[in-house]
């Protein structure tokens, strides 16, 4: 250990390796409930691609395990390390390298933070679009689980806006791929290939990503439903419609009134109809023009009204901003609340009523609580668990998942398998795709250094 010590010394310089009790608890873990929490045998911080390769190389010649790391938000374990392993930190690389106003593109390392880039991007006229919910995330973290969020049902995921990336591999050769274009027919898509595979083909070094003209108007409607099927009805009729909606979000009665009592605000419902409602769905839309936007949000309105809403709400700016802030905090109030396990499946977004009368199901007969909100407008279903047997959460988080692909959807939308949904994945999943995917593995990274058991 002394000789991999010095090695990795060698690389970065000794200040920037840390091992024993120079390394914090923070690096041993990240947001995910049921994770372990594991101290590993080396942090070394790298400033560089060519010290991210040099790192590489001597642990692929050393064997030793490696996880790379963000800021460490991430909800799948992915990040926590094995107990010899090297945690390379993209901490010390965090700049935001380039915004091209020509093709509408940024060049950012992977330390770089959602709300970094915003900020940036915000001085050009720009946006970048993803937000999962976490403005303290990573884009290297971003990259490695193809993260989603609220604004997915517009823009996409992670994977629509990356446009190219540098990498490098387990022996640490740097590749390059994809670049400042939409679209090539030149060989495999390793962008793609790399994106959501946390961590285990590759360490991302840089990304090139889209960027969008920053709209300055926003409006949001949002509409309590008596049930969840009539909320999943309108979704499509909206999504129909074109006005374009930024964000189409469904939260049950129990997370509105948990996530709004946490940061203390108070939406004027009446009570009668407070207490008719089962489900609320909530759209906010933006526009360049404000005449534009207005029209659109009278529109929505009608609509909803027609659609069978209880009634209809236009919320003030203010009041808009902080349902939208307390909805990306629910997991925060879930985890305040007590859930034992957050999960994030995705079905297609004409199924999420029937999902969710399999979800009651699941929970009556484990006897177990299960509430939650999810993006209505793709699918993404976000559930709190709370049951803390853990041999019976186990068989609710099984039943769940099966329930979720019987009805053609996957265990992780956005959030990623890890290492807290790996015996779900692998047992779940057809077999012959998993021995592909593992093939794929080993072509990357034969010696099977870069974040093991994770996936698999």
């Amino acid at each position: 250990m002394a000789d991999l010590e010095s090695a990795l010394a060698d690389v970065v310089g000794r200040e920037h390796v840390l091992a024993g009790d120079e390394i914090s608890d923070d690096y041993g873990h990240d947001e995910a409930l049921t994770a372990v929490a594991q101290r590993p045998a080396f942090v070394a911080r790298p400033a560089s691609t060519a010290e991210v390769s040099g790192l590489l190389r001597v642990a692929d010649e050393h064997r030793a395990p490696v996880t790379a790391r963000g800021n460490g938000t991430g909800l799948s374990g992915a990040v926590v390390p094995e107990p010899d392993a090297i945690v390379v930190s993209f901490e010390r690389m965090c700049r935001v390298l380039e915004i091209d106003d020509q093709n509408h593109v940024a060049v950012v390392q992977p330390g770089v933070s959602l709300s970094q880039l915003d900020q940036e991007t915000g001085a050009h006229g720009l946006v970048y679009p993803v937000y999962p919910g976490e403005y303290s995330s990573s884009l290297g973290g971003n990259v490695a689980t193809n993260a989603g969020g609220m604004r997915a049902v517009k823009y996409g995921v992670t994977r629509h806006q990356v446009l190219g990336l540098e990498a490098v591999l387990a022996n640490g050769d740097v590749i390059r791929t994809g670049g400042r274009f939409v679209k090539a027919t030149t060989g495999y898509d390793l962008t793609q290939l790399i994106i959501g595979s946390e961590g285990t083909l590759a360490l991302v070094t840089e990304a090139t990503l889209k960027l969008y003209p920053r709209p300055q108007h926003h409006g949001t409607v949002m509409a309590p439903f008596r049930v969840l099927g009539d909320v999943m009805a309108a979704v499509p009729k909206i999504v129909a419609s074109g006005i374009g909606p930024l964000i189409l979000e469904y939260i049950d009665t129990v997370t509105m009134a948990a996530i709004t009592r946490h940061v203390d605000l108070d939406l004027g419902i009446p009570d009668d109809v407070r207490e008719g409602a089962l489900a609320y769905l909530v759209v906010m839309m933006e526009n360049t023009h404000a005449e534009r936007l207005d029209d659109d949000v009278q529109a929505l309105a009608e609509q909803l009204a027609e659609l069978g809403a209880i009634d209809v709400y236009v919320l003030p700016p203010q009041a808009a901003t902080q349902l939208i802030e307390a909805r990306e905090k629910a997991f925060w109030v879930a985890k305040a609340s007590g859930a034992d396990d957050i999960v994030d499946i995705v079905v297609p977004r004409a199924a999420v009523a029937e999902l969710m009368a399999k979800v009651a199901d699941v929970a009556s007969t484990h006897q177990s609580w299960i509430a939650g909100c999810g993006h209505a407008g793709d699918g993404n279903v976000h559930l709190s668990v709370f049951q803390p047997d853990a041999e019976q959460r186990s068989k609710v988080l099984r039943a769940l998942f099966e329930a979720g692909m019987s009805l053609g959807g996957a265990i992780s939308g956005e959030h990623g398998i890890g290492t807290t949904k790996r015996r779900y994945f692998l047992e779940l999943e057809d077999p012959v795709k998993i021995e592909l995917m593992r093939r794929i593995k080993h072509a990357f990274d034969p010696n099977g250094i870069l974040n093991p058991g994770t996936l698999f």
